[in-house]
């Protein structure tokens, strides 16, 4: 597993106290699934600890095209890479020269890459919640339906219209990681080994 624990993706929970109103972050986030095959932006990455301390950050890109296909790219501080073609999932440590491989549908289940790059219907992997408005953002809360997923929610926050600004994980040690988007780009064109990935030369490959 690398340093960042692998996580993709995602806002401190003491800090989201939303005003409830009509089911709308819901709706953007459909829309953002049925009107978006190509993804690519930049992110900015910070991870807390239980007792809401931040305790490393990290920046990067991601794309993904659905169904099933993504790619995350840690740049800073450590460079790191995952990837998936569908079938495999590729984790990369470039400093450790270390390749962790896993089967697809296990890797990201019920992972964030699931809910943005999957091809099942949302509601089939998560239980979705209004949350309302906060700071001119519409969010969302996405509970995993399987026991066996690392994450214990979810929480994704739309612009009035319908971008994906933010992601908020919680884990199952307490741990929150924060992802803020930026330079959103909508459908782009993604070259199709974009997904695919070989291991370096002399690289410590481990199949899981």
């Amino acid at each position: 597993m690398t340093r960042l624990s692998c996580s993709m993706f995602f806002l401190l929970l003491c800090c989201l106290m939303p005003t409830l109103t009509e089911a709308t972050a819901i709706n953007s986030l459909k829309t953002f699934i049925q009107e978006t095959r190509t993804v690519r932006a930049n992110f900015s990455q910070t991870l807390y600890d239980k007792n809401s301390r931040a305790i490393q950050e990290s920046t990067g890109t991601m794309q993904f095209e659905r169904p099933e296909k993504f790619r995350w790219v840690y740049e800073k501080p450590y460079e790191q890479l995952i990837v998936g073609n569908g079938t495999q999932v590729w984790f990369y440590d470039h400093d450790l020269n270390q390749v962790t491989v896993r089967q697809f549908n296990i890797a990201i289940g019920s992972s964030p890459a699931a809910l943005l790059a999957g091809s099942s219907t949302i509601e089939d992997n998560f239980e979705l919640i209004e949350l309302g408005v906060q700071n001119e953002l519409e969010w969302l809360e996405a509970i995993p339906k399987s026991k066996e997923s690392t994450f214990e929610f979810i929480q994704m926050g739309f612009t009035r219209e319908g971008m994906l600004k933010f992601m908020a994980l919680r884990d199952s040690f307490g741990q929150t990681t924060l992802l803020s988007f930026s330079e959103l780009d909508k459908n782009p064109t993604l070259p199709a080994d974009l997904f695919q990935f070989t291991p370096p030369d002399n690289a410590d490959v481990i199949s899981e």
